[in-house]
C-alpha cells in the first residue's frame, strides 16, 4: 500500500473510532448515570473528531511505520488521543453547560484501546506475514544473541523486523545472573552465560554468534570468539550503542570479528581536557595526512576543535580520501588539502609561512624495509632530509610543538630505514636544544595493525587466494598496536613534551608471526592442511626481534598510561649536517648504508 493509501486508511478508521465511540460510551453509562439529548451527543462527538485530527497531525500519527511501532509510538498516541480528550471536555463544558466528566473518562480509554489496537495490528499482520510466512524464512541463519541489556533487545528486533539481514535470533546469553530466563521477545529467551556458548550451540544448530555488547574487553571478546570458532560458527559484532542512538551509524551494521580486534588492547583514557587545551582553536599541521597514520591523527584531532587542519601529503588520491572523509563532519574546522613533498625546502617553507601553524605532526616518512635497502638515497631524503626540512620550518616560524612519528626500528638498526629514523630522531632532538621558541621530540612504536605496510592485509589476500601464506622465519616476532591507539598516544605525547624527548609507546607483548598466521587460516575457516604456511627466509635488513628502546635507553617508569619516555643520545647539529652532505655526494648504496650505521653508533 502505498503513503497516500495508508493517510486515507488511517484517517478512516480513526474517524470511525472518535465518532462513535462517544455514542458507544454513552449506552454504556446511560443506564446508570446519564441522560443526553442526541443533539448534544452529536456536538460532543464532532468537537471530539475535529480535536483528535488537530492532535493526530501535531503527533504525527498518520505519518509513522506503524509496523514497527514500539513504546515510543504507543506515547505519541497516548498524548494526541489525551489532549483531544482535554481539549473536548473543555469546550464542550463552555458550549453545553454541563459536566461530561465520566463519558470523557470512558471514551479516552476506548481510543486508547481501539486507536492503540489498530496500530498495533499493523505490525503484528506484517510479523505473521513478513516474518513466518517469509519464504527465505528457511534460509536465515540460526543467531545466538551475547548480550540482553539494550544492545541486545535492539539487534532482536532489528533482526526480526528486517529480513535483509538474513538472520533469525534463536537464543541469547549473559552473565548478569539477573537476565537468566529473561525473554527479549516471544521466541528469544536467555538461557545462560558465555560459558554456555558452545551447548547452545549445539542444542540450537546455531551458524553465527553476534556480540551485543560491544564494550567487551579484548580478553571477553577473545574467549567468545575461540568457543565459537571452535564449533565453527561465524562471529560478528553490533555498533557501538551511543552511536546507535546518535544515528550515525544503525544497528544492522554489523562487523565481522577480524584478527585486528583481538590483537588490540583496552583502550588508554586520554587527558581530553590536556589536549584540548593544546589543540582548541589552533593551527595544526599533518605531514604525510594521506597515510594510515596522518590520516587517522587528522580524525582523532578534529574532535579537540582546532580552527585549522592543514593536510599535507605527496599523493594527491590520498589526500583527497581523507579530505572527502572529514569534510562529511559537517563540523566548523577548516580542512586545508596541500599537496607538496617534505623533501622540497622552499615548499615546506611557503606553507608554513602562509599558515604558521601552532602544532605539527610529522607523519611523512618511507617505512617498508626490504624497500629502502635497495632504494637508501631516497629513505635519506624522505626520513632525515624530509624532517630536517620540516623541523627548521617549525622552528623558522615558532610553530610551538613539532611531533615526529618515529619507529621501533630505530633501535640498534641493521637496516637503511631503521638507521634514516634513528638519524631523523636526532635531528630532532638537536634542534629542540638550539631552538627558543619550539618544543621538538619524537615518539616511536611498532607496527601498526591495517596500515598499508601491515602483514594483516597481505595474509588476508593469501588467504582469498587460496594460499600458502609466507612467513620469512618460524621466529619472527613483532609488535603491533592498533592505528586509533597509535594516534591517540601520539597526540597524548605531544602534550607531555618538555623537549627533546623520545617517546616509547607502550606495545605490550610481541606476536609471533607464524602464529598470527595460523589464527588468520582459522578465523577464515580454514585448516592448516587447506592453506599451507611456508617459510620464505628473512628479507633484506629484517631482525627477527624488535626493540623498543635498548638499555642504555629506557627510563623504567611510565609518565603516562602506556607512555615511557626514552633517553635516546643525540649528536651535534653540525655533525648531522656534515652526514647528510656526505650521504648527498656518495651515490653507491652499500657505502651510504655504512656511513648511517657508523653514525649512529
Amino acid at each position: 500500500m502505498g503513503a497516500r493509501g495508508r493517510y486515507i486508511l488511517l484517517l478512516a478508521i480513526d474517524s470511525l473510532i472518535v465518532t462513535f465511540s462517544v455514542f458507544l460510551g454513552y449506552y454504556i453509562l446511560a443506564p446508570f448515570f446519564l441522560d443526553y439529548t442526541w443533539p448534544v451527543l452529536v456536538g460532543v462527538s464532532i468537537t471530539l473528531l475535529v480535536s483528535h485530527h488537530v492532535f493526530a497531525y501535531i503527533f504525527n500519527l498518520y505519518h509513522r511505520a506503524w509496523e514497527y511501532a514500539s513504546v515510543r509510538e504507543l506515547m505519541s498516541i497516548t498524548k494526541a488521543v489525551t489532549a483531544s480528550i482535554i481539549v473536548t471536555y473543555i469546550l464542550t463544558m463552555v458550549f453545553f453547560q454541563t459536566s461530561f466528566t465520566r463519558l470523557m473518562i470512558i471514551t479516552w480509554m476506548m481510543h486508547l484501546i481501539l486507536i492503540g489496537g489498530s496500530r498495533l495490528s499493523w505490525r503484528v499482520a506484517r510479523s505473521r506475514i513478513v516474518g513466518k510466512e517469509d519464504k527465505g524464512y528457511q534460509n536465515k541463519k540460526r543467531t545466538l544473541i551475547v548480550g540482553a541489556g539494550r544492545g541486545g533487545a535492539m539487534l532482536v528486533k532489528q533482526m526480526l523486523d528486517t529480513p535483509q539481514m538474513e538472520m533469525i535470533p534463536i537464543v541469547a546469553v549473559d552473565d548478569d545472573s539477573a537476565k537468566q530466563r529473561m525473554e527479549l521477545t516471544h521466541r528469544v529467551r536467555v538461557e545462560g552465560g558465555r560459558n554456555d556458548i558452545q551447548r547452545l550451540i549445539k542444542k540450537y544448530g546455531i551458524e553465527k554468534v553476534v556480540i551485543a555488547i560491544p564494550s567487551l574487553s579484548k580478553s571477553e571478546l577473545n574467549e567468545i570468539h575461540s568457543l565459537s570458532v571452535a564449533e565453527g560458527v561465524e562471529v560478528m559484532i553490533m555498533p557501538n550503542i551511543d552511536d546507535v542512538m546518535s544515528g550515525s551509524v544503525e544497528v544492522n551494521d554489523l562487523k565481522k570479528v577480524e584478527v585486528e580486534d583481538l590483537l588490540g588492547r583496552e583502550p588508554v583514557e586520554l587527558d581530553t581536557e590536556g589536549i584540548e587545551d593544546q589543540v582548541r582553536d589552533k593551527v595544526i599541521l599533518v605531514t604525510g595526512a594521506g597515510g594510515s597514520i596522518g590520516s587517522e591523527i587528522v580524525r582523532q584531532i578534529t574532535k579537540f576543535q582546532p580552527r585549522k587542519v592543514v593536510l599535507l601529503g605527496h599523493g594527491e588520491n590520498s589526500i583527497y580520501t581523507i579530505l572527502e572523509e572529514i569534510n562529511a563532519y559537517k563540523n566548523s574546522v577548516e580542512y586545508i588539502p596541500i599537496i607538496a613533498d617534505v623533501q622540497d625546502r622552499e615548499r615546506i617553507f611557503e606553507v608554513f609561512e602562509e599558515y604558521k601553524p601552532n602544532i605539527v605532526y610529522h607523519a611523512a616518512a618511507h617505512k617498508h624495509v626490504p624497500l629502502m635497502e635497495y632504494n637508501p638515497i631516497e629513505a635519506v631524503k624522505n626520513n632525515i632530509i624530509g624532517t630536517k626540512n620540516t623541523a627548521e620550518a617549525s622552528c623558522e616560524f615558532r610553530t610551538e610543538k613539532f611531533v615526529m612519528i618515529s619507529t621501533d626500528k630505530a633501535v640498534n638498526p641493521p637496516n637503511v630505514m631503521g638507521a634514516t629514523k634513528r638519524v631523523a630522531e636526532m635531528v630532532v632532538q638537536a634542534l629542540d636544544s638550539k631552538s627558543e621558541y619550539t618544543t621538538l621530540v619524537a615518539v616511536r612504536f611498532g607496527n601498526v595493525l591495517g596500515s598499508r605496510g601491515s602483514v594483516i592485509p597481505k595474509f588476508r589476500k593469501q588467504i582469498e587466494a587460496g594460499g600458502p601464506i609466507t612467513v620469512t622465519d618460524e621466529r619472527m616476532t613483532r609488535y603491533f598496536m592498533t592505528i586509533p591507539e597509535a594516534s591517540r598516544l601520539v597526540i597524548q605525547a605531544g602534550t607531555l613534551a618538555q623537549g627533546g624527548e623520545v617517546f616509547v609507546l607502550d606495545m605490550g607483548e610481541p606476536v609471533k608471526i607464524v602464529d598470527l598466521a595460523r589464527n588468520m587460516i582459522k578465523f577464515s575457516g580454514y585448516t592448516e592442511d587447506e592453506i599451507k604456511i611456508e617459510f620464505s627466509g628473512v628479507r633484506p635488513g629484517e631482525k627477527l626481534y624488535e626493540e623498543l628502546l635498548d638499555k642504555n635507553e629506557v627510563h623504567s617508569e611510565q609518565i603516562y598510561e602506556k607512555i615511557y619516555i626514552g633517553k635516546a643520545r643525540s649528536k651535534d647539529f653540525h655533525a648531522i649536517s656534515s652526514l647528510i652532505t656526505l650521504l648527498n655526494e656518495t651515490k653507491d648504496n652499500s657505502n651510504i648504508k655504512q656511513k648511517l650505521l657508523d653514525f649512529i653508533q
